[in-house]
């Protein structure tokens, strides 16, 4: 199964894709969401998003409005993971399309239990 990792941080992007690998995931990354939706085009077959708020370019949100509103993207898991908290945000990222939102600084554990609560572990993992 396949997971996009789409952060500015190329530090972030290894720790997610690290956990996300040691629970199966073949993992592709990208520094931003427009970088991101080229990413799809290029891997259709991609399961889950990790997805920051704050990048340069399109951020995080704008993926997810821009992701939702292709037919080919809608049945794609969608997981914010960023330092934005305010309540506000949160709604807006579930309402324009998030399943998950986790918020930084976040432990394996965090992502495995959401990763678990959608669906998308194929065995019980213990970190």
């Amino acid at each position: 199964m396949k997971a996009l990792v789409i952060d500015d941080s190329r530090v972030m992007r290894r720790i997610v894709g690290t956990i996300l690998k040691d629970v199966g995931f073949e993992v592709i990354e990208a520094g931003d969401g427009q970088e991101a939706l080229m990413r799809l085009e290029q891997h259709p077959d991609v399961r889950l998003c990790c997805i920051d708020w704050n990048m340069p370019v399109m951020n995080g949100y704008e993926f997810i409005v821009a992701a939702r509103s292709k037919p080919e993207y809608r049945d794609i898991t969608l997981m914010m993971i960023t330092t934005e908290g305010e309540q506000d945000q949160i709604v807006r990222a579930l309402a324009a399309g998030a399943h998950e939102y986790v918020i930084k600084p976040f432990t394996a554990d965090v992502i495995i239990d959401k990763l678990d609560y959608l669906g998308l572990l194929d065995q019980e993992v213990t970190v």
